[in-house]
Parts: C-alpha cells; structure tokens; sequence
C-alpha cells in the first residue's frame, strides 16, 4: 500500500467505520483540524459530496477568537521564564527601571515589553591590561611611561584580573566599567610610582608597588561605586626606557662593581682585623705578664737583701766571704772560658767538654727562639737562676767596697 494513499493505516472499512482496530491516520486528523479551523472562520469544506457547512454563527466565531488569543497570551506569558545559572545573579528590569534581582534557579518575570532581564556573571575573572595590549611587546607609551620619585622616567606594564560583587552597581552606576578599571588602574600605578625610588620599583619593590597599587586601585573603585572586586594585579614588565636602556645597563653594571668592591674590602677587613686584635691581645698579655714578673722579681730581691743585711749585721765577715764565693761561683758557671793551673805541676788536666757543650746547646736554642719571635717585640727575658746571681753578684760588689771602707 502506497503511503500517500488516503486509507493508509485504515483497516477494512471506510474511516473509522466498521472494524477499524488500527491507530488513527495522521492525514485525516490534519485534514479535520483544517476544516474546523476554517469552519470557526465561516469558510467551506469538500465532504465528498461538495455541500458547504452551514455559516458560522458569532458565538462560534467569538469562542474561535477567544481559543487564539488564549493560545498567544499563553504564548506570551512562557516567554517571561529564564533561568540563571549558579554563577549569575539576575537583574529585572520593569520598562528600564530597576525592579528586582534574582537568585539561581528558574525565574519568571512579566514578559516584554513591559519586563526585561539582564544576567550578570559574577564568578568569572575578567582582565584588562595597562601600558600593552595582547603582548608585552604591543606596548602602549601613553599607558606605560610613568615618572619616580627620583624624576627618572620607567616603562611599567602590569594587568588587572577582577571580578563583579554588585550586579545592579555594575550595569547602572557607571556607562563603561571596563574603562573605569583602566583608568583606575593608572592612576593608582601612577601614584605609587610617582612615591618611589627608580631603583626600588625595578628590583627590590615590585611586590610591594603591586600590593600598594592594588589598594589604591580598590579605594578608587569603591569611590566610584563600581561593584568591581579587583583580585590581583601582576606586574608583567618594568624597565627603563628603550632609548635609555644601553645607558642605564652600564650604570647597573657599574653599582654592581661598586657593591662587588666593597665586598672585597669587607672580607679583606675581616680576614685583617681579628689577626690583628690577636696580636695586639698576646702582646699586651706577654706585657702583663713580663710586668708582673719583673715586680715579683724585685719584691723577692728586696725581700732578699733585707734578711741579707740582718746576717750581715750579725756576722759581717762571714757573709761578706759567702756572698763573694757564691758571686764568683756564679760567674764563672756563665763564662765560656776555662782556666788551667800550668804551674801546678800536674800533668792530668781536666777539661769540662760536657759543660760546655751544655752551654753551647742552650745559646743554639736561644738563638732559634729568637728567629721565631722576630716579628713581635722584643721583651727582656732572664731566667731565675740568672737574675738570682745577677743580684748576687751586686750584692757581693757591693760588700766588697763597704769593706774596703
């Protein structure tokens, strides 16, 4: 059976008539709306035999226009629906003027003309960039060339990634919001600039100029009742600029020598000065030390010359003849010269080599002493024995002349 032919999906019989157990078929039911529709309109319709309906009477008319304007203000009324999404908030507009703002979820406002409705994104991070466009080397001079607080001139580029806290703000307090960022943004960089160093904004500064500007920038912002949360604000670029750059290269090469020089300097301070403070120490302490000892010395002489005297007081003689043999004793200990007695007659004489080579180690031994404290002052030094028969020897001389008197 053909599909276009009238009966399709009819069984037996005609229409509907008889024993029709199928589905209806998609044609006639076209076919009867048609006819009822012109009918409501007072129009004519072909029933096989070519007899016209009867004319449509006003009540039927008027219930036909009353079904079609039904349908159009259903129509109209659906088209007030919009949903907002999680990240939107909505924003109801009643012939232009603010009405209301709307959560996330499925909204219904008065249709258009008399509603409208705008979704504002507040989720969604949004940049502008200040002194280039798309890529540091686009730059734009106007933006960029900033004057320091040192009166150099300094290329700085840097962008701006915001978001929306206030739809209603953002759609009705200012006509252009993207540009309100850009100028913000300038004006804020141009402050903390115009406050700082040439050399603290290029190196040791950038992270405190971002923090700075980024305060400023809010500050104006919310001034101006923008409805703008501004999230960071990345320095990309900040360099002299070009027509200086070869110029303020060598000064940066210059400074870094200067600091290099002083580095130098520094650590050949230190290496210097603490061998010198050691130095300066030991001597003052070998000093203390030679003082100390030259005044125990003589305390001990004095000590010394006075119990003498009180002997020599009692026995005169006895003590003038001991302090001579003790003083010559001592003499010739130190003398390298050895006396024979030729005239004695003795043919077995006696030559002391161990006393002399004894007296020969010890003077190599002062001279090697000596070569190794070359370079630090020379302090007198005598040994105990030495200075004991040194103040002997005195004191024998001069018993000796009192005798003589």
């Amino acid at each position: 059976m053909s599909l276009n032919d009238p009966r399709w999906g009819n069984q037996g019989g005609n229409g509907n008539k008889g024993g029709n157990q199928g589905p209806p078929d998609l044609e006639d039911l076209w076919r009867d709306f048609n006819k009822r529709l012109a009918g409501l309109f007072g129009g004519k319709s072909n029933n096989g035999g070519g007899e016209s309906r009867p004319p449509v009477t006003p009540r039927q008319f008027g219930s036909g226009i009353g079904v079609v304007l039904g349908l159009i203000v259903i129509v109209w009324l659906a088209s007030g629906l919009y949903i907002v999404d999680a990240s939107q908030r909505g924003v109801v507009l009643r012939f232009g003027k603010l009405v209301e703002t709307t959560d996330p979820g499925l909204q219904w406002r008065l249709p258009y003309p008399i509603d409208s409705h705008e979704l504002v994104n507040l989720t969604g991070v949004r940049t502008v960039e200040v002194g280039y466009r798309g890529a540091e080397r686009n730059k734009v001079l106007k933006e960029a060339l900033m004057l320091t607080d040192d009166e150099n001139i300094i290329n700085i580029q840097f962008a701006v990634q915001y978001i929306l806290k206030d739809p209603v703000a953002y759609l009705f307090q200012n006509r252009l919001p993207e540009e309100s960022v850009v100028h913000a943004a300038e004006t804020a960089m141009r402050e903390v600039v115009g406050k700082s160093k040439m050399d603290f904004v290029l190196y040791e500064g950038r992270e405190q100029i971002a923090v700075d500007a980024q305060r400023i920038m809010q500050q104006i912002l919310d001034r101006y009742q923008t409805g703008i949360q501004i999230s960071r604000l990345t320095l990309q670029n900040a360099q002299p600029p070009e027509q200086v750059q070869a110029a303020f290269d060598d000064a940066v090469k210059a400074g870094q020598d200067l600091e290099r020089q002083k580095n130098e300097g520094q650590a050949y301070a230190n290496d210097v000065i603490p061998k010198a403070r050691g130095t300066a120490s030991r001597l003052l302490e070998e000093a203390n030390g030679y003082k100390e000892r030259i005044i125990a010395t003589s305390q001990g002489d004095a000590s010394r010359f006075k119990q003498i005297l009180a002997e020599y007081v009692k026995a005169p003689e006895v003590t003038r003849q001991r302090m001579y043999i003790d003083t010559v004793q001592q003499v010739m200990m130190n003398t390298s010269k050895v006396l024979l007695d030729a005239k004695g007659g003795n043919n077995l004489l006696y030559l002391p080599l161990d006393k002399l080579m004894q007296q020969a180690g010890a003077a190599a031994v002062d001279v090697a002493a000596g070569s190794r404290s070359n370079d630090t002052m020379p302090l007198p030094s005598m040994s105990g024995d030495a200075a004991a028969a040194d103040m002997r020897s005195r004191d024998a001389l001069r018993a000796r002349e009192r005798g003589e008197r």
